[in-house]
């Protein structure tokens, strides 16, 4: 029997370029003293007032069927969060609660763009992009970004190739860049959707890791509140990968019907899930920045480092847990240097090329690791880049 031309081509054929990751786990797998730079997964877990929350929780019997738009206090909660942090009026109404951020970007695509049309997203691009466009039966189309910017679009590239599309998707701070888009940038973006009516997507699960600048959500942009649905998550700010919980903010009329497609597909989040995320959401800003610090602080490790040499580039670090470095003077793609680099020195960084063309040349390397585990890997990254070069 033939399976869907949609669910088999959701990859695009290949990969998608995640064959070092992969290798990686093999060789630890095999007990290899793999560093692993890789994904980005906390090096610390769900802090235990979180887990004693939801354990709270289960044991007092929020086991059952829960609300599928969310429970009403974490509704709240986030509305209130957001509506503090950009200025925009938010009530629970704006809030659908989603297993995790991918679910969130899956649905936002679904409700905004029917079979056939495009969707554009920026290249370099979170690797699952492309495929969730894909796989809700839309065209997805990368606009190029340039290291010489910092990575930062340029509205004219996106204005290009807006024609005929229905929505863009945008990360600030950027996964894998670590770039936040200035208001500059945001204001050039804002115009092009609204001149080609365009959707936009805001993913902003990396809100809470800023290091240089200020995260602007451009829903608080003049008119775009209306034309913007943004994906939030719990994973990143406060280190609840596993436990699946995201949101999804927009227009009360859009989240009654993101609400309808939950109801025919998750049919919501785990109510004791939901409500160790309300508690955390409640702990204020002290847990986000405790949980932010990690990577803030090895930020700092990789600039001395780098300053320190002249062969490999650091593309400046201003948010999100990863940096992006340029190996172009080892003359060696960002493949084949990861590849050598895992053969040679059991060190696993992600080649550019995993998230696009637009990084070829370049590594991107997670702070995900101790911080002497760091400084140990990322000095001998540029050793080894040194000796090639």
């Amino acid at each position: 029997m033939q399976l869907s031309n949609r669910i088999t081509h959701i990859t695009g054929g290949g990969s998608d370029g995640w064959d070092v990751f992969y290798k990686a786990r093999r060789m630890v797998g095999e007990g290899q003293p793999v560093i692993e730079l890789t994904i980005g997964e906390h090096d610390i877990r769900t802090d235990p007032v979180i887990l004693s929350a939801m354990d709270k929780a289960a044991k007092g019997g929020h086991t059952g069927y829960a609300m599928v738009p969310g429970i009403q206090s974490l509704r709240e909660n986030v509305a209130k969060r957001i509506e503090e942090r950009t200025g925009v009026e938010t009530t629970f109404e704006n809030i659908m609660i989603t297993p995790g951020g991918q679910a969130a970007l899956f649905a936002a695509h679904l409700a905004v763009c029917d079979e056939g049309e495009t969707a554009l997203y920026l290249d370099p691009y979170y690797a699952t992009y492309p495929g969730t466009i894909r796989g809700i039966g839309a065209v997805a189309k990368a606009v190029q970004t340039h290291a010489e910017d910092a990575f930062q679009p340029r509205a004219e590239d996106i204005a290009a190739k807006a024609k005929g599309a229905a929505s863009l998707l945008i990360n600030t701070p950027n996964n894998p860049t670590g770039t936040v888009y200035s208001r500059e940038t945001l204001e050039g973006i804002a115009q092009v959707c609204k001149d080609h009516e365009l959707w936009l997507i805001s993913d902003e699960v990396y809100d809470t890791q800023v290091w240089e600048g200020t995260h602007l959500s451009p829903r608080a942009l003049p008119d775009m509140a209306e034309r913007t649905l943004v994906v939030g998550s719990m994973s990143k700010s406060h280190a609840m990968t596993g436990s699946r919980v995201g949101w999804i903010c927009g227009p009360k009329d859009a989240i009654e019907n993101l609400v309808n497609l939950a109801t025919h597909t998750t049919y919501g989040v785990a109510g004791f899930i939901q409500d160790a995320a309300d508690f955390a959401l409640n702990q204020g800003q002290d847990l986000e920045d405790k949980i932010a610090e990690p990577f803030r602080r090895r930020r700092l490790i990789a600039k001395d480092i780098l300053d320190g040499q002249n062969t490999v580039g650091l593309i400046p670090a201003q948010g999100a847990m990863y940096i992006m470095l340029d190996i172009r003077a080892t003359g060696l793609s960002g493949e084949d240097f990861a590849n050598r680099l895992l053969d040679e020195h059991l060190i696993a960084v992600m080649p550019g090329e995993s998230f696009g063309q637009s990084a070829a040349g370049h590594v991107r390397v997670a702070m995900t690791v101790d911080d002497e585990s760091f400084a140990r890997a990322l000095t001998q990254l540029c050793e080894f880049a040194a000796k090639i070069a």
